[in-house]
């Protein structure tokens, strides 16, 4: 099968893309399904987690799995739904933009501005050595065009020069004439918060971009019979739901669940994939589990090379996979924060 989360299927993306990519796709893919699968920013890795279910299953042996992801296409939110678009709703469920959540974390656990502008040019400064040190190579597939030309072999999102001099420069991104609404539905869930700063910027938030991402999870008959060499085991996985308000805290509960599952505790995790929403989420993050910041992000992350919402969870799986690897370590941890106040983790261990 081939599993891909897609966050928007509409218009470009609409109908079933995984089957029509299978059936333009290189010699041998015709025979293969295709689901398109629908979990917000969790999907890419819910894809590989529901791969990795079904293969221990003994029903399946072989799937892709991953997602894709084309936002110069079709903008964020152009799938549409109630949950944004009818007031009726919105206002049931105490719904306000992501954005704006980012801002509320931040505010309820003390972190300022100048914080969340440090976390985001780490980001930038680690996923440009990365890039320039060919760290992820092994995995990035080059965009050619018809005629095999190459046409994008790297990130191009990056930006090596981040400094705080120019972050401080970047206005917020999240306030203006909505956050007067914003902040009344905030309030009716945390009365505490008599002030709500914008204190994120486009800097400090994820990168709107394309991109698309694929895994390969199979069982020992397939090894044997494809002659494929396993690079790691999946261990456990988890959901979590949070309050949809704060929407964003999702990835410390599902973390548990996923460590739980696999009979580990945070200390023996050797290195972490937190998905940079936003500044605000892995700052959370290493606050609420303790985490040492060293562990988390070490080749930057969404902040510095974008979101592509269908399509990160599989990618930074695999980025995580490729850095245990290089540093020969053991265990690590992929999860993402979910739009809807939910949370998606994964637990892998390096063979």
């Amino acid at each position: 099968d081939l599993i891909m989360g897609v966050s928007s299927a509409v218009g470009d993306q609409g109908s079933c893309l995984p089957r029509i990519a299978a059936l333009c796709g290189a010699e041998g893919w015709a025979h293969v399904p295709g689901m398109a699968l629908q979990r917000f920013c969790g999907a890419g890795l819910e894809a590989v987690n529901i791969a990795a279910e079904k293969v221990k299953s003994g029903w399946h042996s072989l799937i892709a799995a991953g997602g894709v992801e084309s936002m110069s296409r079709l903008g964020l939110g152009a799938s549409g739904g109630a949950w944004i678009y009818d007031p009726a709703t919105s206002l049931r469920i105490h719904y306000v933009p992501q954005g704006y959540s980012a801002d509320m974390l931040a505010a309820l656990n003390g972190f300022e501005r100048q914080q969340l502008d440090a976390y985001a040019v780490r980001s930038q400064q680690l996923a440009a050595h990365a890039s320039q040190a060919g760290y992820f190579n092994k995995s990035l597939v080059p965009v050619r065009d018809v005629n095999g030309l190459t046409v994008l072999d790297h990130d191009e999102y990056i930006r090596g020069d981040t400094s705080m001099q120019s972050m401080a420069a970047l206005k917020p991104a999240f306030g203006g004439a909505s956050a007067a609404a914003n902040q009344a539905v905030a309030r009716q869930r945390y009365p505490q918060l008599d002030q709500i700063p914008a204190v994120h910027t486009a800097g400090s938030s994820s990168g709107i971009v394309d991109g698309a991402s694929l895994v390969l999870v199979g069982n020992a008959q397939v090894e044997r019979e494809l002659g494929l060499r396993p690079r790691a085991r999946i261990l456990g996985t988890g959901l979590s739901t949070v309050d949809p308000t704060l929407m964003l805290t999702g990835p410390v509960s599902a973390t548990q669940k996923a460590l739980a599952k696999a009979n580990l505790d945070v200390a023996q995790i050797d290195l972490f994939e937190v998905n940079e929403a936003f500044a605000a989420v892995p700052l959370y993050f290493v606050k609420e589990l303790n985490v040492s910041l060293d562990k988390i992000n070490v080749n930057g992350g969404s902040i510095a090379m974008g979101h592509p919402i269908g399509a990160t969870g599989a990618m930074i799986l695999g980025t995580l996979l490729d850095e245990l690897e290089r540093r020969q370590l053991r265990y690590g941890v992929a999860t993402l924060c979910v739009a809807g106040g939910m949370g998606v983790a994964t637990v892998i261990e390096r063979i």
